[in-house]
């Protein structure tokens, strides 16, 4: 029999109970949700919630709260080591079951990782040209054009996205100054 064909010990057809806490979760259902992820684990199938958590981590919530997939991570990592201490189910390990569906079902939502997903690998792909700025140093059509350690400071590693970078990066400088020297030497060298 395959997993949609079996039931769990409500009567409930596996994948509809699977369905039912995903989509629970989705809308921050969190006790129905916890009803449909216990009744799967109660069948014998907690390995197949921490799969569909893991996926739900970034399908439904992704970018809204970032650090839900980690500790949903974590929390998988803390069932399966619970696990191995006892050859029954315990309460500590569903412990961890239970604190994930309510991280996940109390957590921000976004659908922007599937989104991206489905629209980066099943839409068309249009041509694109390599930009301008990712030609320096370190690849070859950019050694051709000259560009040297200015200008991967000024165009390679600028950051253009403010509001999301840590600033000010007061290493900056130094940084550039040493990795100039250290380009400079390595001509040296070159040219002995």
């Amino acid at each position: 029999m395959q997993f949609w064909q079996l039931k769990t010990p409500g009567g409930y057809s596996n994948s509809d109970a699977t369905s039912a806490m995903q989509k629970c979760i989705r809308r921050g259902l969190e006790e129905e949700a916890l009803f449909w992820a216990t009744e799967l684990d109660l069948a014998g199938y907690g390995n197949y919630v921490w799969k569909r958590l893991r996926v739900i981590a970034s399908e439904d919530i992704g970018l809204a709260d970032p650090l839900v997939s980690v500790h949903v991570r974590i929390l998988y990592e803390n069932w399966l080591e619970q696990r191995k201490r006892k050859e029954t189910y315990s309460f500590e390990e569903r412990l961890f079951l239970v604190h994930a569906v309510l991280l996940c079902a109390r957590a921000k939502k976004s659908r922007i990782v599937d989104t991206a997903l489905i629209t980066m690998y099943e839409s068309d792909r249009q041509k694109r040209d390599i930009p301008d700025f990712a030609l320096d140093m370190h690849t070859p059509r950019g050694r051709k054009l000259g560009r040297g350690v200015d200008h991967f400071f000024k165009e390679g590693a600028a950051i253009r996205n403010v509001d999301s970078s840590l600033l000010p990066d007061p290493y900056l400088r130094r940084a550039h100054e040493a990795r100039r020297k250290h380009h400079e030497s390595s001509e040296t060298e070159e040219e002995v």
